[in-house]
């Protein structure tokens, strides 16, 4: 019994590392398609940019939901069955992290006097070129595929769930404090972003179940890009 568990657990490790790998590589690969092409991405029209981005992570999310697509049927199931109960249970742990990012938010911009993170920035100035493509990546793209990796790949990984519920938690938040880091003081930002990312991961170790975490994180990114898009539409 127990080589059995060994063996299934070689086997669910496997497919999520691959599947982490090729989420991972996925500018590399769309450098080399274009390159592959002859297209020089600078000389493209904003227009050209926004659909190729938005194919490309179309296609990237089919693969990833095909690989786990067995276990999507089954979190469906789940889900049709205990929604209700999820979401009256779980909603109250998202507002607390809400509130741990509006409340750290704001005594870091007391400390740095920066009002907001190299991540926030760069989701601004993409926003200035182009908010169709920020509204897809960021309330369609992010949330499954961001849950998919960080929250399913990494419950298959780690079998001890507070070992995952840290490791997921913090990889999440550091992953989007790294891709725009600028300097030590941008670790303070690690606290807003690993908030929900703790919380997402929490749920996951509860629910076993990746469409709870994903349909909060669609919650929180549509909010937060709904402010995005007011502040771009009426305050700039």
């Amino acid at each position: 019994m127990k080589k059995d568990k060994i063996i299934k657990y070689i086997k669910r490790s496997s497919i999520a590392l691959l599947t982490i790998l090729l989420y991972l590589s996925s500018t590399n690969l769309q450098n080399e398609f274009l390159s592959f092409f002859h297209i020089d991405p600078v000389e493209m029209s904003n227009l050209a940019k926004v659909v190729f981005l938005i194919i490309w992570d179309i296609v990237l999310m089919g693969i990833l939901l095909l690989i786990y697509h067995k276990s999507y049927e089954k979190d469906i199931k789940d889900m049709r069955k205990n929604h209700k109960k999820y979401y009256q249970k779980y909603l109250k742990y998202w507002l607390i992290a809400v509130a741990v990012m509006f409340v750290s938010n704001v005594v870091i911009m007391a400390i740095t006097g920066n009002a907001t993170s190299g991540n926030e920035k760069a989701i601004r100035d993409l926003f200035s070129a182009s908010p169709l493509y920020v509204y897809f990546s960021g309330v369609i793209f992010a949330p499954i595929v961001e849950e998919l990796i960080f929250r399913k790949c990494f419950y298959e990984l780690i079998p001890n769930k507070a070992l995952f519920i840290f490791v997921s938690g913090f990889v999440f938040g550091g992953m989007h404090v790294l891709t725009s880091f600028s300097g030590p003081m941008d670790l303070l930002y690690l606290i807003p972003y690993c908030a929900p990312g703790l919380v997402f991961s929490y749920i996951m170790a509860k629910t076993d179940n990746v469409l709870v975490s994903t349909g909060l994180h669609f919650l929180h990114n549509g909010i937060l890009i709904a402010v995005q898009m007011f502040l771009y539409l009426f305050v700039n």
